[in-house]
């Protein structure tokens, strides 16, 4: 969707970016994916990463608009001024982040209950015990070193287990999670089958019987497979946001 012609909205720059942004922030919402005020997604909008959209301070992803997103430069430290000032441990965590892993274009961050509870366990590697746990087999991280909120040093050590571009998965220990891709789509599309991917795993650990493992072959294969599947990502998106333009939703303004 395109700005209105004669629109008096501010901050309509990148535009579509901005629409994609704010359709993954409400349907995070409608998931129950996000927790409270406090959780943050970010998307790159230069070449080498640095500059950057994310929600504003403590606004609920229930009502953020594509006109409401900020805009941040990594390495401008006063950003941190102002009445616009971000969060400062989604600055701390989003900024890392986009200095050090350019290819981490869209970064989403949440406190999701089936990530979170994996988060919490003494092993929070994701086993492949099925398709969609199989997606994410050697694409996914693990910080277990948990110093407190994600401030500075929190973001950097964060950053640098990101670094490898295969990682699209860092299970934040004691925390959450962060997923990591080239677009918006692919991102949101990420988040939203690594939290489903948890809960089958989390629920099959409930039942206390054996697991049925699937070999580092076929795991690696339909990771792979599920990496090549055509449009997914930009199909599921387009489908979020008919939803939300059929119910009325302003997120698009």
């Amino acid at each position: 969707m395109s700005p209105p012609l004669f629109s008096s909205l501010p901050n309509i720059a990148n535009w579509p970016a901005r629409v994609d942004l704010a359709a993954a922030f409400r349907w995070t919402a409608r998931l129950d994916l996000h927790e409270a005020v406090a959780n943050h997604f970010s998307l790159a909008i230069n070449g080498d990463g640095t500059r950057f959209l994310m929600n504003p301070n403590q606004m609920h992803f229930a009502r953020i608009r594509a006109s409401d997103l900020i805009e941040l430069d990594a390495n401008d430290p006063a950003a941190m001024e102002g009445p616009n000032a971000p969060d400062p441990t989604a600055w701390g965590l989003h900024g890392a982040i986009h200095r050090a892993c350019p290819h981490a274009r869209c970064a989403m961050h949440v406190h999701s209950i089936h990530a979170t509870v994996l988060a919490s366990l003494a092993d929070s590697r994701l086993p492949a015990i099925d398709q969609n746990t199989a997606m994410f087999f050697g694409r996914h991280a693990v910080d277990d070193q948990y110093g407190g909120l994600a401030f500075e040093e929190e973001g950097a050590r964060c950053a640098a287990l990101l670094a490898d571009p295969k990682v699209q998965v860092l299970v934040m220990g004691n925390h959450g999670v962060m997923v990591v891709g080239r677009t918006v789509a692919e991102t949101f599309t990420r988040l939203f089958y690594f939290e489903r991917a948890a809960e089958t795993y989390i629920r099959a650990l409930q039942t206390g019987q054996p697991l049925r493992h699937l070999s580092d072959e076929i795991a690696e294969k339909t990771a792979q497979e599920l990496d090549d599947y055509p449009e997914m990502a930009d199909r599921h998106l387009k489908e979020l946001r008919l939803i939300l333009d059929a119910e009325g939703s302003d997120y698009a303004s």
